[in-house]
């Protein structure tokens, strides 16, 4: 780790005009970015911390949930509001790290996380994200864990969070402060794909800091699940992922589906034709493998991750069948 100068800002703006700075990097619980520093993958020369910013609260309301950004991933999970309407959130959040991580890891730093692609992490190896224009070694390389859907020929590097599939299922937006003022940007367009420039992540301006998450408010009878798989049952990134937000109307048929799957897309993977072919079926088995067929729609797997079509339709599938019974 290199040396790096401390800055504790007590205020959003202050926070905010600090990050102008040249190699300047927000931390708040750290449990990422310190790793990466470690690794020397990261090289900030100056930190913000953001702790002492008040943005450690959930408010739940008549539009839905404020979730400050500074709220531990722990207590959100925990949170009664969550755990009562919102249970894609918490089962995604119980998913995603080790009690010890969730304890201090926060919702704005978790969005935020770095792909686990072993050549992003590996400052030795070449790397388009890390290192524009090095190339992508995982197209040839080890590519098993990595993404089958919104890549592109200078990165296929997996997105890390399940929150952020849970939130993008539930059509949540992210509030985001920066020199310009404040802004919301719904999360379905708050990441980029890797396109020709994988280093660029997010539509978030620079010096710009995620202050909450809001999710709407959750309509009357909604359901919803969080289903994860991976190689092991504990602290492990997802190979395949669903969250699944479903209304059912008075005759057990599927009135409404909003969908998205982790483990398999360089984002948060949205799938509108699972969704429209939903829309209107009955929940039986039946439909819902009919439709969780189009889960793999415009997938291009390569030689070690093919395996993760048929896994994603499936893992969706008894998601479905879970949430719809």
């Amino acid at each position: 780790m290199e040396a790096f100068t401390l800055a504790a800002p007590t205020g959003i703006d202050e926070a905010v005009a600090a990050a102008g700075a040249a190699d300047a990097k927000f931390i708040a619980g750290g449990t990422d970015l310190l790793q990466l520093m470690k690794d020397f993958v990261e090289r900030p020369k100056r930190l913000i911390d953001l702790e002492k910013l008040p943005l450690d609260r959930v408010e739940d309301g008549p539009d839905g949930l404020r979730i400050g950004a500074l709220v531990r991933m722990a207590d959100l999970a925990d949170h009664p509001a969550v755990r009562a309407r919102y249970p894609v959130i918490a089962e995604a959040l119980l998913a995603s790290a080790s009690p010890q991580v969730r304890n201090l890891a926060t919702i704005g730093g978790n969005l935020l996380q770095r792909t686990r692609c072993g050549y992003f992490r590996d400052p030795g190896a070449p790397c388009n994200k890390r290192a524009p224009g090095t190339g992508c070694p995982a197209l040839a390389g080890d590519h098993r864990r990595l993404a089958v859907l919104g890549g592109s020929e200078h990165c296929i590097a997996t997105h890390a969070s399940d929150l952020a599939v849970a939130l993008a299922a539930l059509d949540a937006a992210v509030e985001l402060h920066g020199a310009g003022g404040m802004r919301r940007v719904k999360l379905a367009e708050f990441y980029r794909l890797p396109g020709d420039s994988p280093e660029q992540e997010t539509v978030m301006a620079p010096g710009e800091l995620i202050g909450a998450v809001l999710v709407p408010a959750a309509a009357a009878g909604q359901r919803s699940h969080y289903l994860k798989l991976r190689d092991r049952a504990e602290f492990e990134f997802a190979l395949v992922s669903a969250a699944v937000v479903v209304l059912l109307d008075d005759g057990g048929h599927i009135a409404t589906a909003r969908i998205a799957l982790g483990g398999v897309g360089t984002i948060p993977w949205r799938v509108p034709a699972v969704e429209r072919a939903l829309a209107g079926a009955p929940a039986t088995r039946a439909a819902i493998a009919a439709a969780a067929a189009h889960a793999a729609d415009g997938a291009k797997p390569l030689r070690d991750n093919a395996f993760k079509l048929p896994l994603m339709q499936r893992a969706l599938a008894r998601a479905l069948v879970a949430v719809t019974a």
